[in-house]
C-alpha cells in the first residue's frame, strides 16, 4: 500500500494536463488556428508593405531607371561637336534621377519639389549643376557636356516645372571676314608637318 501510494504522485507528474473533452478541443483548436493567423499576419505583411506608384511603372521611366551605370562611346577628336538638345541631355543622363526621384533629386514636373530650386534662376541652377551638389556630381558626372547642354537640360526640366526659362541660344560662329580668324590662306594655318605646301605659300 505504501509503495503505491508513493508512485502515485510520481505518475501524476507524467500525466497529460489534458483532463477534459473541452480542454482537447481547446488545445485542438490552438493548433490550427495559431499556424493559421501567422501565415495570414505574413502575407499580409509582405503584399501590404509594397505599394506601388502608378507612375513607377511607366515605360519611359522604366526605362531610365534600369539603363546602365556606364557605356563606352566613341568619338572622333577630330569631329565636329555636335551640340545636343536638352531632351538629348535629360534622356543620356539627367532622367536617371530626375524621372525617378532617385536620391532626393527633384522630378520632372514635381512643382513643389522645384519651387526653392527655381528661386535660384537659370543662372543660379546651372552653377549648381556645373559644380555639383549632393549627390550629383558636377555636370551631371559627364565632363564634355557644355554650360549650353547643361542649361538647355534645365531649362526644358524647369520650365515642365513650372518655371518660364527662355532657352539659351547657341553661341553663333565667328564670321568669314573676321581680322581675328586665320584667312584661309595663311602659311601659319598650314599643318607643320606638311612643308611642301607650306613652303609655297611663304614666299607668295
Amino acid at each position: 500500500m505504501s509503495q503505491s501510494a508513493a508512485a502515485d504522485p510520481a505518475h501524476d507528474e507524467h500525466s497529460s494536463f489534458i483532463k477534459t473533452p473541452q480542454q482537447l478541443l481547446v488545445v485542438l483548436f490552438l493548433s490550427f488556428a495559431v499556424p493559421i493567423s501567422g501565415i495570414l499576419l505574413l502575407v499580409h505583411l509582405v503584399l501590404g508593405s509594397h505599394a506601388v506608384d502608378p507612375a513607377a511603372l511607366e515605360p519611359n521611366v522604366v526605362a531610365a531607371r534600369i539603363q546602365p551605370v556606364g557605356s563606352v562611346e566613341v568619338i572622333d577628336a577630330n569631329a565636329p561637336k555636335v551640340v545636343k538638345s536638352g531632351d538629348e541631355v535629360i534622356k543620356a543622363v539627367c532622367g536617371a534621377c530626375h524621372t525617378t526621384g532617385a536620391a532626393n533629386a527633384p522630378k520632372i514636373g514635381d512643382k513643389a519639389g522645384w519651387a526653392p530650386r527655381l528661386k535660384l534662376g537659370l543662372d543660379g541652377l546651372l552653377k549648381t549643376s556645373i559644380a555639383g551638389k549632393g549627390a550629383m556630381p558636377a555636370r551631371g558626372g559627364v565632363p564634355d557636356l557644355s554650360d549650353l547642354e547643361i542649361a538647355r537640360a534645365i531649362v526644358v526640366m524647369a520650365n515642365q516645372s513650372g518655371a518660364s526659362f527662355k532657352e539659351p541660344a547657341e553661341p553663333k560662329a565667328a564670321p568669314a571676314n573676321d581680322p581675328k580668324a586665320a584667312p584661309a590662306n595663311d602659311p601659319k594655318a598650314a599643318p607643320a608637318n606638311d612643308a611642301k605646301k607650306a613652303a609655297p605659300a611663304a614666299k607668295k
